[in-house]
């Protein structure tokens, strides 16, 4: 199990990288993570809903993403409450302080899913959640070590030596947290070092010294991770280029609970494109090409966000200068006349104004659509996924953005073709879909081929763990034979 002194602190990506290595070894591995909090999710082949970097664990290992590998995803909806998920389905929503009467339950499912992964794995790599420490979260625990100690799984716990004071981060974990807890780290590594590796012997040695566990590794920054899909909106905006002159800019509105944002990644990979994230507090450029409003998880309060940093006046400005609009999910119900929420699905029940740019109406309901899907948008094919709840017409749709597999439409379109909107979550991974809407707004799309560049960047963080890291005694930990 992979735990880590904080947030942050690279914990998915290597767990992705150790997938890979372990895998193109021969072993049959699986990626799993007891409790996530993301509203980044993806959709697995039997309907169902885990964290995006899940996702991205089980394509390192070479196998297709199962709920079972994330069986209680939390959603955000509020500062102090989410969406719970259990093996892929949402079961309720709960306030942070009355999710913590329900772990002892949702521990059955946790060591369930954990079970069936098990069985059909040589290697479990276990990823834990926020800190190793936070003590005052630890009863009842089921993401960090009340997992690791139910399941007798050995931990090593990784430290972020780019935030500064690992020494004491990784120090300090084995004097707060309980004796029995910490008999359970097996191993430290040390993530994100940057400059002579040399210079911090000796820190790894007082780690060591100080605290029983043996050192695993050092592992250097790698810069071409950041172009794997980001687990949160700290990671996506890590990863965003610097503006150069001659790009085209997307601008993306960065409301409370924007979810599923790995739809800008592909975006981003664009040498020839800036995908430009607006913070609040600041207008939307005028000189970006397109505005794109990517998913929310609580919709009508994102509208009413963008109302209150007058974003809707910057994109109806926008607008008028002849510029391009894409809603997609979320940013889709947006973009329509009104958003209705009957059944309080978001909150209480209430109807609000949308941006009025489509002629649709949305209406949220309490069933959620949750399926991967096939299409072709301007005669080019894509593959993606739709995952949200809500129901929208309008004579807009008569002019739909996509048609997918059997017939079906999917989205509206403004009557002069600069206004869209879709529900379909990974439109711009398939290559030629991203070309063509790239050129389409006047741009110059490269020869990047999206799904073969995450898969040699997977591929380089195996390598770069390989280097930099014991594996051999990574894998004795894990009960293998050395060597």
């Amino acid at each position: 199990m992979i735990q880590g002194t904080g947030s942050d602190v690279g914990k998915s990506l290597l767990v992705a990288g150790l997938a890979r290595l372990f895998a193109k070894r021969g072993l049959t591995v699986r990626p799993f993570k007891p409790q996530n909090m993301s509203n980044n999710a993806a959709v697995t082949a039997d309907g169902g809903e885990i964290g995006r970097a899940q996702a991205l664990q089980a394509r390192a290992a070479f196998v297709a993403p199962s709920v079972h590998m994330n069986p209680v995803l939390l959603k955000p909806q509020s500062e102090t409450g989410a969406q719970v998920v259990v093996q892929g389905r949402r079961i309720g929503n709960a306030g942070a302080r009355a999710f913590q009467d329900w772990k002892p339950r949702l521990m059955e499912a946790v060591l369930e899913s954990f079970g069936r992964l098990s069985a059909e794995a040589d290697l479990v790599l276990v990823e834990g959640a926020g800190s190793a420490s936070e003590i005052n979260l630890r009863a009842g625990d089921i993401a960090n070590m009340g997992f690791a100690r139910a399941t007798g799984t050995p931990v090593v716990l990784v430290g972020d030596i780019e935030r500064g004071g690992v020494i004491a981060s990784l120090v300090g974990t084995k004097t707060v947290i309980d004796p029995a807890d910490a008999a359970m780290i097996r191993g430290f590594i040390v993530n994100r070092f940057r400059g002579d590796p040399s210079l911090f012997a000796d820190g790894m040695t007082a780690i060591a010294a100080r605290t029983g566990w043996a050192p695993i590794g050092l592992v250097p920054y790698c810069a071409e991770a950041a172009r794997l899909p980001a687990e949160d909106i700290m990671g996506l905006k890590a990863g965003l280029a610097a503006g150069e002159a001659g790009r085209t800019v997307i601008a993306v509105p960065v409301m409370p609970r924007i979810a599923n944002f790995d739809d800008l990644d592909p975006l981003k990979a664009e040498p020839g494109v800036e995908v430009r994230l607006v913070e609040a507090g600041t207008p939307l450029p005028a000189e970006a090409t397109l505005i794109l409003l990517p998913g929310s998880k609580a919709t009508i309060d994102d509208l009413a966000f963008l109302r209150a940093e007058g974003w809707d006046v910057d994109i109806a400005a926008h607008v008028r200068r002849g510029g391009r609009v894409l809603g997609i999910c979320g940013g889709y119900q947006i973009l329509g006349r009104t958003i209705a929420d009957p059944e309080g699905i978001e909150g209480a029940p209430r109807s609000v104004p949308g941006l009025g740019l489509l002629d649709v109406e949305t209406v949220l309901t309490a069933d959620k659509r949750l399926v991967p899907v096939t299409g072709a948008a301007g005669g080019i094919s894509f593959a993606g996924y739709e995952m949200h709840v809500g129901v929208t017409r309008g004579p807009a749709t008569e002019r739909p953005f996509a048609t997918l597999a059997g017939g079906r439409a999917d989205g509206a379109v403004s009557p002069d073709g600069r206004i869209a909107g879709t529900y379909v979550h990974g439109l711009f991974g398939a290559d030629g879909m991203r070309r063509a809407f790239i050129e389409s707004l006047g741009g110059a799309p490269s020869d990047l081929a999206y799904e073969a560049m995450v898969e040699h960047v997977l591929d380089g963080l195996a390598a770069h763990l390989k280097r930099h890291l014991d594996i051999d005694r990574l894998w004795e930990i894990a009960g293998g034979v050395r060597g």
